[in-house]
């Protein structure tokens, strides 16, 4: 039986890095060296520079591309680091379509810093193809898609974006951050570079902050390679290591966190004081089938609305156990106020036009009991009604 029989879980313990071949440890060894001896002047070994490739680093790429099913994975400093560098296969004069409700970093990039260098850009509503194809132009060069789309979790078809993009000789990127190859493999429905914000749910602890790119193509792959090693934003040894710790565990985190995320997005569905409850499990979601056609999951990613800012703000200020902080992905639940946080470089007509209002909160469920977190939130809940009624009755 060999590697690729086994299921998902098991390859991400056993795998081509299981154990050090030279010691037989069962965990990747820290390479700290930043420069390698060169025995032969004629031949010079597999490493020479830990920018251009380093053990441990290697390690993770190795990984992240076997768990992607693709051919190359590639390490950098930060998930923005991993986008950008990606960004730098197109050229001047081409164009983007790119998801409208993207995560803030990446809006930031494509309208501050990639116009600069003459790379025009088209937002789109990619759950509409009919859109998606009049956003196309004769210089379009690639399709940038983030699915489930960060904040409001709307899906979008990779495989018919894919198929649009081949038409056309383009290449299609996927964000798959919020699923992670545990839920679904953009690769395998025909997209051409998957990135990850590995600092989310790969690593799972809020402890590290990291990128991955994952390609199947390997001509693309020595271009990404040249890019990364060119402009030099390689992940760390000490958190590559870190991301390979919490991959094992990827999988009883993500199953945990997901039935979680289920129970809580069904009970905010119910309660009369939310407006509206984004989260691709949920029958009552627009792209609910989507979801569960090109993924295994929906994530442990939802958010919610509540009736206008002020109750929100009451809520934020009476919930005890979620952290209310930037990012998501880790074994603590946390809470995140989109319009401030994650989408706080994107205007705010840009963000209400993408429905982020300054109501919305997203939650990034964690591994704590859901029961306890539902009676966390039904009692912010009930501070927040409390306020309501005074409001009311002072009219």
């Amino acid at each position: 039986m060999s590697l690729e029989d086994y299921s998902f879980e098991t390859k991400l313990l056993h795998n081509q890095h299981k154990v050090d071949p030279n010691t037989g440890a069962v965990s990747v060894p820290i390479q700290h060296a930043s420069t390698f001896h060169q025995f032969d002047i004629e031949s010079f070994g597999k490493y020479d520079y830990a920018r251009s490739a380093n053990p441990t680093r290697e390690a993770l790429e190795d990984v992240i591309a076997e768990l992607e099913g693709g051919t190359r994975g590639f390490a950098f400093s930060s998930g923005m680091a991993a986008i950008s560098t990606a960004f730098l296969l197109l050229s001047s004069g081409d164009h983007i379509v790119i998801t409208e409700d993207v995560y803030g970093g990446t809006y930031r990039m494509v309208t501050e810093v990639l116009t600069r260098f003459g790379i025009q850009h088209t937002f789109v509503d990619m759950t509409d193809l009919y859109q998606v194809k009049a956003a196309i132009r004769p210089n379009t060069k690639a399709f940038y898609v983030e699915t489930p789309s960060n904040p409001t979790l709307k899906v979008t078809n990779i495989k018919a974006i894919s198929n649009l993009a081949k038409e056309i000789n383009a290449i299609t990127y996927v964000d798959n951050t919020f699923l992670t190859p545990e839920y679904q493999r953009p690769l395998e429905l025909g997209a051409d570079v998957v990135l990850h914000s590995a600092t989310k749910f790969l690593s799972g602890h809020s402890d590290v902050v990291a990128g991955l790119a994952v390609v199947n193509d390997e001509e693309l792959g020595k271009r990404l390679y040249s890019l990364q090693n060119s402009f030099g934003a390689v992940l760390g040894v000490q958190d590559a290591w870190l991301v390979l710790r919490g991959l094992k565990t990827l999988h009883v985190r993500l199953e945990q966190s997901q039935k979680s995320a289920l129970k809580i997005a069904e009970f905010l569905e119910e309660h009369p004081l939310i407006e509206e409850v984004y989260y691709p499990a949920l029958k009552n979601h627009p792209q609910h089938a989507l979801q569960q056609e090109q993924a295994a999951g929906a994530g442990a990613v939802l958010s919610f609305e509540l009736y206008d800012e002020e109750a929100l703000r009451t809520f934020v200020s009476n919930v005890k156990l979620p952290v209310f902080a930037v990012s998501l992905g880790a074994v603590e639940s946390i809470l995140s106020y989109p319009a401030k946080m994650s989408h706080a470089a994107m205007p705010q007509a840009e963000r209400e036009k993408r429905g982020i209002k300054n109501s919305l909160l997203r939650l990034s469920v964690g591994l704590e009991n859901p029961d306890d977190l539902i009676k966390d939130f039904s009692q912010a809940l009930q501070v927040v009604n409390e306020q309501q009624l005074t409001v009311q009755r002072g009219r």
